[in-house]
Formats: C-alpha cells, structure tokens, sequence
C-alpha cells in the first residue's frame, strides 16, 4: 500500500489537494481511503459528503473517513485507562479528572497514526491519502512514536513490574483497581504499533510526504523549516505542490503586483527545495468542493501522471564505511544554521537537535564502540565520522563556513 501525507501551514488548501488526489488514484482502478488527521475537519466539505469515524464509500474504489480521538483511543487505549481511572478514582479524584490524566501525553495525536496501522495490516487499500493537519501539530505527530519511546522504555516497564507486585498485596486489601497484565498487554500493544507506522511511514518504498505551499513568502519560510524537520525524523519528502497561482489569462491590474510577487516567489521554491519536483495548481474561479471541481484540480496537478508514483527518489541519512574501520553518517538538513544545531551521543543512540526538535537515531552495532572523531556541517548535511575510542565531541563548522 502507497502512503501519501499532504502537510503544510493551515489554510494553505491541503484538504482539496488530499480529497483531489484520492478521486484520481480512485479513477485509475485504485483502491483508495483518503483520512483527516486535523481536529479542524474539512475533509467532508471538501468531497460534499456526509462522513465519520468509520471509512465511509464515496465513489467505486474511493473511501473517506474524518478520524474521531476518543473513539480511536478506546480502541487501543480504553482498558488500561480504566483501570488506572478507577485506581485514581478510589483515592478521591473526581471522575472526569482521573480520565483526564490517564491519557498519554501526545497520545491524542497519535490515535491518528494507529488508523495508518490499521490499514497497512488489513492490506485492502492501494493507497492511503492522509489530510494532515497543519505543519506544527503535523511535526509533532510524526515524532510522537520517537518521544513515546523513552516514556515507554523508562516508565512502562517500571510500572508493570511494579503492578505485578502490588496486586497480590492489593487483593489482601480488597483492593481491585491495580491494572492487570491484559491492560499492560494493551500498552505493549500501542507502542509497538506506533513504532510500526514509525518504521512504515520513514521507508520511502511505502511512504511520501508532499508539501502544499502558496506562493507567498511566509508560507515558503515554514515550509523550508517543516522540510528540514522531516528531514532530521527520516521522513522522505518527494514533492512540493505549489496551490493557488494567479493564471496568466488574469490581465486585471489589481493582480498585477499579486502575480509578479507569486511568480518571484515560484522561482524562490524552485531555487531552495533543489531537486524535489514542483507540481502546480491554479487559483481556480470558484471553491474546490464537490467531485466535478476535484477532478479540475487533479487534471491541473497530475494530468495523466498516477498521484501513487514515487515523485522522488531521496535518501534521508546515510552510513558508509571508509574502508578503514571507520563510517561516516550524513544527514541532510536543507535550510539549517550550523548555531541551530546540537549533537548528542549515548552507546547505541545519536540525538540531533535544531531549534526545538530533536530525533533519535538508533546506530547500528558497528558503531556502538566507535567514537565520533569528527562532526561537521557542511552542504546542507551534517557528517559525522567515526572511529577509534568513545569520546565526547561537538559540531565543528566545514573550513570554508568559518
């Protein structure tokens, strides 16, 4: 199953780009579900259809399902949490309130992902289109099977060590409401399928993130940084969809300077996102909601191009031997100040920061003796070399950027 995530600032026309692309994956005899991740649901509006929790059929070989959180997180969350609702209950919490604080921080957000779990494992899609939410929320979604990995690896596992102890003394107190090990088994679940659609979502043979941008300068600036960020997660970027261009056949003078600045702006895209294709769509006369519109926007995108293609073939980070003993990592991070950037170092885990985001790169067991001789920033790509004895170190700038 092909996996295609539309991500981008918020209002950016991310929803008609998702519902446009799945009505022709659908046309071309796939078997499509488009899904909403954003809590803000557009998704319906978009294909003038009534939907809900549940994948609902649109058209032959087309599906649509705007995702509920609280009933996804019963699915994969609802017998642990009340349980541990109902041990915080019977020490005097209010009812509502010990639901609250059950939940997982982040979790939320990642009842979206379980979704994507889901549909790769039953295998009766073709493609999967995701109408991601806007880039931030979107950035902390895709990271959240990465920072619930420490909470799993540090708390999890001490609490159900702990639990197997305190419910034989409990039951001596009549005490009832330590989780048993099915709910801890409910726990081991989620994480290992949040890891799943980590690993599926940052293989590019499966997976594709595609960035919706206006032309406008602001918009370009977040989208240089959500691409630097899915770069340091591993996800692979295949395309940027520039939405939205004032066509040539509008001669108005009001849109005189609003063209001029787009088409400036269109060669900005170009120029700072190098290889990654650029698809365009127009500023269509009227809204893109209902099938008939969708199809004008899809013929404007694609043509006769299959949307499920792999638009780009790139590689998010990179080990190699130097023939020496030695490896070199090389992580692509476009648009990145070598200021912004810190470097981390445990046995068996790197950990690259910029700005507030940081990923977890698990290194394999060639390199977990090796030190880091080297760390260099350098063409848009951080290197870092090892060999020799463990030992600290910090990024060093190329010569040349001195």
């Amino acid at each position: 199953m092909r996996i295609i995530v539309h991500t981008g600032k918020g209002g950016v026309g991310k929803t008609s780009i998702s519902a446009a692309t799945a009505l022709r994956c659908a046309e071309m005899g796939l078997k499509t579900i488009v899904i909403s991740t954003d809590s803000a649901h557009s998704l319906a509006d978009s294909l003038d259809k009534q939907l809900g929790p549940e994948a609902t059929e649109i058209c032959p070989n087309l599906w649509a399902q705007e995702i509920d959180v609280r009933y996804s997180m019963e699915q994969y969350w609802g017998r642990f949490q009340k349980q541990m609702a109902a041990m915080f209950s019977g020490r005097g919490v209010d009812d509502i309130v010990a639901e609250e604080v059950t939940v997982l921080p982040g979790l939320e957000e990642g009842a979206h992902l379980l979704w994507v779990n889901k549909y790769h494992n039953e295998g009766d899609f073709d493609v999967l289109i995701v109408d991601a939410a806007p880039t931030a929320e979107t950035l902390r979604l895709l990271s959240l099977p990465e920072a619930t990995r420490w909470w799993f690896n540090k708390t999890v596992r001490f609490m159900k060590g702990a639990s197997k102890i305190m419910r034989p003394i409990g039951k001596m107190f009549n005490r009832a409401d330590i989780p048993d090990g099915a709910a801890w088994d409910q726990v081991y679940q989620l994480f290992e399928t949040l890891d799943n659609v980590r690993q599926l979502l940052s293989d590019p043979a499966h997976s594709s993130i595609r960035l919706v941008v206006n032309p406008e300068k602001m918009v370009i600036k977040e989208t240089q940084r959500t691409y630097t960020y899915l770069n340091l997660y591993g996800y692979a970027t295949d395309a940027i969809i520039a939405n939205r261009i004032i066509p040539p056949e509008v001669t108005d003078p009001y849109f005189a300077q609003w063209k001029a600045d787009q088409q400036s702006n269109l060669a900005y895209i170009q120029e700072a996102f190098g290889e990654l294709p650029v698809l365009r769509a127009p500023l269509f006369s009227q809204e893109m909601g209902g099938l008939e519109a969708l199809n004008m926007l899809a013929d404007s995108l694609y043509g006769e191009r299959n949307p499920a293609e792999r638009l780009f073939d790139g590689r998010t980070h990179t080990i190699e031997s130097d023939g020496a003993g030695g490896y070199l990592l090389t992580v692509p991070l476009p648009f990145t100040e070598k200021h912004e950037l810190d470097v981390f170092r445990s046995r068996d885990e790197l950990t690259l920061k910029v700005g507030s985001y940081r990923r977890n790169i698990v290194l394999p067991f060639a390199l977990w003796d090796l030190a880091i001789d080297d760390a260099r920033f350098e063409q848009s790509s951080l290197r870092i070399r090892f060999s020799g004895e463990t030992k600290a170190v910090e990024v060093e700038p190329a010569p040349d950027e001195n």
